[in-house]
């Protein structure tokens, strides 16, 4: 064979130029596909078959343009037309004028989607850079990871507002499923729901700047009797585009599909790159049973509000829900959250601690991989005092789901009751990373640095956290301890009784007595903890409030009978008892010393 004419033969029959045009525009099709097949939610297997299709194509269009030409009466073989006639050259030069076409266009795509990111990764440097207090506790100066998204609170768009449930179940669920996908950053639930009802402009640039994300999730639900439509998008924070978008139709029923499919889509479009097992997270069912399902939800709701009122019903639907399914391991969860807020407040710790460990331990059963659930397990166990087991439950539930915030939060608290005060900032910094806006957090390190007898540093964290909940509770309690060591009695009176109202009966109560006492003023120090005495006929009321104002009084001997009592009652306030400065005065006492090796016995 004489490959020269060979070659030269290709050359003519436009074999090389047939090539790079089916090159050019398979590459232009696949990438068009890339975006197209998502948007119809094309399962995974179509894209596939669509580039083996496309790569098959390529050696038959080679052989087509060597056995056949097209001519002005259509598409002949080669063999059938004499050399004179052929228009070989004149179809090569409109195939270049084609290529080239298409060339400058795939190139324009091209740049584009190598730019495109920079430019968006370049926008939030710029917002990054604009933050000056990088490291600071509370303040994280972090930029957006490509892989993150937040969930903004779905709008309630029925004509019955009470179906408000719905909106957020879902809201709630898609964070705690997309949490648990590894990879992908979603900030905690308290911060989403900071931007709930706003509608201002350019939101979405203000929730990546605040958050740190660069996408966000946003839709909206609509209940009309037993049907249901949901609308879910997807936007990139930096420039609003929509990268996926759908709506779905069905009933009630259908809304653990409907949830399912929205996390699916939401990962896929991020290029969240999973392997099989950790596909689960996205399709795993917590339950068959759809009013089990809407039972719970309305559990959630119901906890959410954070009133006595709001547990003791969220306590009923998690009940009823699991008649309908003994299974449900998630009701569970709610369940041993629900008592572990009411621990303190409503009920005495230790008999709240008793109903976390029961109804976790239940759904660690049911489910190992319920983050939720170790989580509770750890609380339980650090609140009986189970130092080394409760900080590997913790460690536990953190590695089923990096982005459970309040993990952090409660592991951060028990290292600081422990003295492990470097790890402790270190945790509630992640959790802060994680929940910006969550108040609670932002108070935590007040508590810290008022440990740490940094009381300016205290007071100014206290007032940013204010900024966040003007009504934050522990934000005021901290305040008048830092006031009180600062000498500014009056003022750490008038944050107290401000602090009186939300949890008549919690450990932090003490407080306005004992700075009436060191005040001078023992008549109203006695009027506040007759007051404790009669509030206790009618509802629990922590030992440690009774223990604080007696200290003031400088009754020791009393102070030391409640403090035992709150020992006896795994109240939380005993975790601090080594490092919290009000105890000085008693700091050397014997029964007070047997008390601390009591408590942290394992860790001595």
């Amino acid at each position: 064979m004489n490959f020269k004419s060979f070659f030269a033969e290709l050359k003519r029959r436009n074999v090389y130029k047939v090539a790079v045009a089916y090159a050019v525009v398979s590459w232009l099709l696949i990438q068009a596909a890339s975006i197209f097949f998502p948007a119809f939610d094309a399962p995974p297997w179509v894209m596939k078959t669509f580039i083996i299709v496309v790569m098959l194509g390529f050696p038959v269009a080679l052989i087509f343009s060597w056995a056949f030409e097209i001519t002005p009466e259509g598409i002949k073989r080669e063999s059938e037309i004499e050399p004179n006639k052929s228009i070989k050259r004149r179809t090569g030069r409109k195939i270049v004028a084609v290529t080239i076409a298409l060339a400058v266009v795939a190139a324009g795509l091209f740049v584009y989607q190598l730019v495109q990111p920079k430019v968006g990764t370049a926008l939030r440097d710029v917002r990054s850079d604009s933050a000056k207090d990088e490291g600071r506790l509370g303040e994280p100066s972090l930029p957006a990871p490509n892989k993150s998204v937040a969930v903004l609170p779905f709008v309630n768009m029925s004509a019955d507002k009470n179906d408000e449930y719905l909106s957020d179940g879902m809201t709630e669920e898609l964070i705690n499923v997309l949490s648990k996908v590894p990879g992908l950053r979603v900030p905690g639930r308290t911060s989403c729901f900071a931007f709930k009802g706003k509608n201002e402009e350019d939101i979405f640039r203000k929730v990546g700047d605040q958050l740190h994300v660069g996408t966000v999730l946003e839709g909206s639900v609509r209940k009309a009797g037993d049907k249901l439509r949901v609308t879910a998008q997807l936007i990139n924070v930096s420039d609003g585009y929509h990268l996926w978008s759908k709506d779905y139709d069905g009933d009630v029923k259908d809304v653990l599909n409907f949830q399912s499919n929205v996390a699916e889509q939401v990962v896929q479009a991020l290029q969240v790159k999973l392997g099989g097992d950790e596909k689960r997270i996205l399709t795993k069912k917590p339950t068959e049973n759809p009013e089990a399902h809407r039972l719970y939800v309305l559990g959630r709701y119901e906890f959410g509000k954070y009133t006595q009122t709001g547990w003791n019903n969220a306590i009923r639907y998690y009940e009823q829900a699991l008649k309908l399914d003994p299974n449900y391991g998630l009701a569970y969860c709610g369940l041993a959250d629900n008592y572990a807020y009411m621990g303190s407040v409503v009920m005495p710790e230790k008999e709240a601690n008793e109903k976390v460990k029961e109804f976790a331990q239940k759904a660690l059963q049911l489910d190992p991989e319920l983050a939720e659930a170790r989580m509770s397990f750890a609380l339980a166990l650090v609140s009986a005092y189970d130092w080394k087991n409760g900080l590997k439950e913790f460690d536990r539930a953190l590695e089923l789901n990096p982005n459970l915030a309040f993990a952090y939060e409660l592991q951060a608290w028990t290292l600081n009751g422990l003295g492990r005060f470097d790890e402790a900032i270190a945790k509630t910094r992640k959790a802060v990373e994680l929940d910006p806006l969550n108040p609670f957090f932002q108070a935590s390190l007040s508590f810290y640095q008022y440990w740490g007898r940094q009381y300016d540093d205290a007071i100014a964290q206290a007032r940013k956290t204010q900024v966040m909940d003007p009504n934050s509770t522990l934000a005021r309690v901290l305040l008048g301890l830092s006031f009180l060591k600062k000498g500014v009695t009056a003022g750490a009176i008038a944050e107290f009784q401000k602090a009186k109202a939300p949890d008549p009966g919690a450990w932090y109560q003490g407080y306005l007595g004992y700075a009436y006492a060191i005040s001078g003023d023992r008549a109203k120090a006695d009027q506040a903890l007759r007051e404790l005495e009669q509030l206790a006929k009618r509802q629990y009321v922590s030992p440690t409030a009774f223990a604080t104002i007696y200290l003031g009084l400088g009754q020791k001997e009393k102070c030391l009978d409640w403090l035992e009592k709150s020992y006896e009652q795994q109240d939380s306030a005993c975790w601090y008892l080594k490092i919290d400065q009000i105890y000085d005065s008693v700091r050397n006492e014997a029964r007070f010393q047997t008390l601390v090796e009591k408590i942290f016995h394992e860790t001595q």
